[in-house]
């Protein structure tokens, strides 16, 4: 498994509240989430390294 960045990651409250519940509809972390929809907007733009897609 490739390493991973930590980095700190501020929210509105409304957002993390938002985010948190759909993680859970979709049996997902909040961090997992994040880093699900960080990954499908790179894919889609194009802007994804080819080692990742």
């Amino acid at each position: 498994m490739a390493k991973k960045k930590a980095f700190a990651l501020r929210l509105d409250p409304d957002v993390h509240a938002a985010l948190e519940k759909w993680a859970a509809d979709e049996f997902r972390s909040a961090n997992g989430q994040i880093e699900y929809l960080l990954h499908k907007a790179l894919k889609e733009s194009g802007r994804l390294p080819k080692s990742e897609s």
